[in-house]
């Protein structure tokens, strides 16, 4: 057999070429990781070494970001360059991302299920007398005494409907794309991501603005950990949308193939709602 037909591809799968960013990712992210439980610890070597072990945790935590970065910008390059110009995504290959797309949101439902598990167990359960110090900690009612709740129509509602009309422009985007219409297909991801981003905004804003802190009993710890995450949720989406922005801006993405795009709005509904239930429960219901 000649060595031309032992390398013609004979099959629609891709199997990738070797790869160092898998392993740069993996040692970048330990130390990334690694440099944060040190920061947060600054007393694990006595009190004398404090001022030592924070500087410590900062100058590995940063390589580590650094690495981290980096990795995603040249792993999410040479997989642009395998779909785009080498033309490995076959049909296939689609069908597997997408697979692997929805088990990724599936896993992610998972994750915000556990903080909802957390906040509706101590609220519907606050004068549970078994917990006697969660009685203790909230008076044996939710919102627990002491506690003054954002308002649900401020800011929470404002940022409702900014989301909702984001889902609307990142599906008008999709649309505009299948239908061959370029220019309503940038204005479309342009909008979004200037939503996304008055979203932020506005969240930081309420964060500024509460009366209590994360170290506020078990209101404070479950609000901040779910809005914060959904926050960190939209800033991910908001970032993954300008990719596609400035990919769709270079002609990357065809009527028929466009998982990235896809992907990308797949995940911005997600976080509507994920934000719609998260209005709904803390918002409005625990209000």
């Amino acid at each position: 057999m000649s060595s031309e037909s032992h390398n013609q591809q004979t099959h629609d799968y891709h199997l990738v070429d070797p790869s160092p960013w898998p392993a740069v990712g993996s040692a970048a992210s330990f130390f990334l990781f690694f440099g944060v439980v040190v920061f947060l610890h600054p007393d694990m070597l006595g009190v004398d070494l404090e001022g030592l072990v924070t500087k410590l945790g900062v100058w590995v935590f940063m390589p580590g970001l650094a690495g981290v970065l980096a990795t995603m910008w040249f792993w999410w390059r040479d997989v642009v360059r395998e779909a785009t110009h080498e033309g490995h995504h076959k049909p296939v290959v689609q069908l597997g991302l997408r697979y692997g797309m929805m088990l990724f949101i599936a896993s992610e439902v998972m994750f915000f299920a556990a903080f909802f598990w957390a906040y509706f167990d101590a609220s519907l359960y606050a004068n549970e007398m078994k917990q006697f110090s969660r009685v203790e900690s909230t008076g044996g009612v939710w919102p627990p005494k002491g506690i003054e709740t954002l308002p649900t129509f401020g800011v929470p509602f404002m940022n409702t409907l900014v989301l909702l009309l984001s889902g609307c422009t990142v599906t008008w985007a999709h649309h505009a794309l299948r239908e061959g219409n370029q220019r309503d297909l940038v204005t479309g991801l342009g909008l979004t991501i200037i939503l996304g981003i008055i979203f932020t905004g506005l969240q930081v804003y309420e964060y500024v603005h509460a009366t209590f802190t994360m170290e506020s009993g078990i209101y404070g710890s479950t609000f901040f950990l779910a809005t914060g995450f959904h926050g960190f949720h939209v800033i991910v989406g908001t970032c993954f949308l300008t990719v596609c922005y400035f990919r769709a801006r270079r002609g990357h993405f065809k009527t028929d193939q466009h998982f990235g795009l896809e992907a990308a709005a797949w995940y911005w509904h997600f976080v509507d709602v994920v934000w719609l239930f998260l209005f709904c429960a803390i918002y409005w219901w625990g209000a």
